[in-house]
């Protein structure tokens, strides 16, 4: 997770720094072109500087919510945040593991999915042994849950 924050927070610097140091340069060289009413380069300026501005809230938000991520409230014997979870599908047995993470990092095509995903909802919650339905656009399909290791057990192992 301090992975995340990281770069998070150089995400913050660079945007911050296009915003107060960049645009402003582009802003005021635009201005000099005359008339702002048909001037296209201003425009495009000044839609920059609106949409760096709410991606910063966004991102400031986003640093906040992951800081007050505690940890002790994960659990430890069922699917949370940090688990690696084995799971097959009931039609085929076909095993796939899932790893739960931040929306931040999360790779479908590598297994890492997020908890508000519809696999990673599902999953939520449930311990080693359970048997989940996920809606998918094909349908309903059924996994058990194979194998469980919690972010705590991995923690132990290392």
């Amino acid at each position: 997770m301090e992975d995340i924050k990281r770069k998070l927070e150089l995400q913050i610097r660079e945007l911050d720094y296009e915003l107060k140091v960049t645009l402003p340069k582009e802003i005021q060289r635009a201005r000099e072109y005359g008339d702002l009413r048909e001037n296209a380069e201003y425009k495009a300026a000044k839609e920059r500087q609106s949409y760096l501005q709410a991606r910063l809230g966004q991102l400031h938000r986003r640093l906040a919510a992951l800081s007050m991520v505690n940890l002790d409230r994960i659990p430890r014997d069922k699917v949370g945040l940090g688990s690696l979870v084995t799971v097959a599908v009931e039609e085929g047995g076909e095993e796939t593991v899932f790893e739960i993470v931040v929306p931040e990092d999360a790779d479908p095509t590598i297994g890492r999915i997020s908890p508000s995903s519809p696999i990673g909802k599902c999953l939520l919650g449930h311990e080693e042994g359970d048997t989940v339905e996920v809606r998918v656009p094909a349908g309903v399909r059924t996994y058990e849950i194979r194998k469980l290791v919690t972010m705590h057990d991995q923690v132990k192992e290392q």
